[in-house]
């Protein structure tokens, strides 16, 4: 079972060549289910309550908290880096739990997080989105002279979580520390949060407290921004329909802040098997082939699935180079793994972590800043106390 891709010609080539081509060569009849990604959740969950289901199950990030009722995906991983060499180091800190030394999960690839932006109002403005104070101060002036504002979302969804931890990561706040202790109660958070209340006073459009997942990919498409955080999913979707905007988009890495710049990939997209699951010998040997095929599949996602072991696509700087599109336009891609964390960063992901996203804390922390409703340190406490249960609830459960 899957998410629907958010790009139909990687969508059509695992489905129809991939997963057909497979299981001919390994005499298995595969089905692929493919829902929509705010199904993947329930459905999962639904089928940890039957033990039955599907043998592999995709995320759209690590789920530790379903580790007892998943196989340890250890060897997977292991046998992954005799062959392709290390993952990402990001990686090996979204799929297992130190405190177990189980691997939860199997991540084949990650979308990147990057800044996408009109050129020609940052042009205009005169300078370049590669700090967050430039985005303060430009982003001002793009609103006010250009009637082009700023498009972070600040509302109770998934890029927003994702948006505003690479906010917490350049002002060196997170949700727990490296070992797994909760560490949101800072003054680096605070810190955080009172440079979030400027940037959305001085540079924002108050609709991004009400926005939804496809919302900052609609504002800046259609004119009304002039900068996001988001995949590759803007620029991708501005060339394949050839609207006007395309020429002028441009793709940055994420702002710099005091501490420096990073935040967690957009998506960590992971498998993982069941421990119920009729095949989990072939869904090994699944992942294994599919990893043995990556390159293909990158370029049929058009870059937006990123390998999370690089030695998968040793020719990625050709790959890239070789591109039909704007020249230059995705050199970007290159390097951009060495900035990104994963969710629970800079501790492991883990199941708390992970409740935390759910949950939707971290935009309702800055929603509620943002909007006026309380100051910095009233949200920050806030968001605190309905933490602190969470982090002790998988304490107890001997998970952290």
């Amino acid at each position: 079972m899957r998410w629907k891709n958010f790009v139909p010609a990687y969508e059509v080539w695992f489905n129809d060549v991939f997963v057909k081509t497979w299981g001919a060569k390994n005499d298995t009849h595969v089905i692929v289910t493919n829902v929509g990604l705010g199904e993947i959740g329930h459905r999962a969950a639904a089928e940890i309550a039957a033990g039955e289901g599907h043998d592999l199950v995709l995320f759209l990030s690590p789920k530790p908290s379903f580790e007892d009722h998943t196989i340890n995906h250890r060897e997977i991983h292991e046998e992954c880096e005799l062959r392709f060499g290390k993952a990402h180091a990001f990686v090996g800190r979204s799929n297992v739990n130190p405190r177990t030394g189980v691997h939860h999960g199997f991540i084949e690839s990650f979308a990147p997080t990057l800044l996408t932006y009109r050129r020609d109002v940052w042009d205009a403005v005169g300078t370049s989105p590669s700090t967050w104070e430039d985005i303060r101060k430009a982003g001002r002036a793009a609103k006010l002279l250009h009637n082009s504002p700023v498009g972070i979302s600040f509302a109770p969804e998934h890029n927003a979580e994702h948006s505003l931890r690479a906010l917490m990561a350049a002002f060196g706040a997170s949700v727990q520390t490296e070992d797994g202790h909760l560490a949101l109660a800072s003054q680096n958070t605070l810190e955080a949060l009172n440079f979030a209340k400027a940037l959305f006073e001085e540079t924002m459009s108050p609709d991004v407290l009400n926005w939804t997942s496809p919302s900052n990919n609609l504002a800046i498409l259609s004119g009304d921004v002039s900068l996001t955080i988001d995949t590759m999913s803007i620029i991708r979707a501005a060339e394949a329909k050839g609207l006007p905007i395309e020429p002028d988009l441009a793709l940055a890495s994420l702002p710099a802040g005091p501490f420096g710049r990073g935040g967690p990939a957009y998506a960590t997209n992971t498998y993982v098997i069941w421990k119920f699951a009729r095949n989990i010998t072939g869904a090994q040997k699944f992942l294994l082939d599919y990893m043995a095929a990556f390159s293909e599949g990158l370029i049929h996602s058009g870059f937006q699935n990123m390998p999370s072991y690089p030695g998968t696509v040793p020719d990625m700087a050709h790959l890239i180079g070789a591109s039909k599109d704007r020249p230059g336009r995705y050199n970007i891609l290159l390097n951009l793994a060495d900035g990104l964390t994963n969710l629970g960063h800079p501790g492991h992901s883990n199941a708390a972590t992970d409740d935390v996203l759910n949950q939707r804390i971290i935009s309702a922390m800055f929603a509620r800043v943002a909007s006026g409703s309380a100051t910095p340190k009233e949200a920050m406490d806030l968001a605190q106390a309905e933490i602190t249960p969470i982090f002790q609830k998988w304490r107890d459960a001997g998970k952290i």
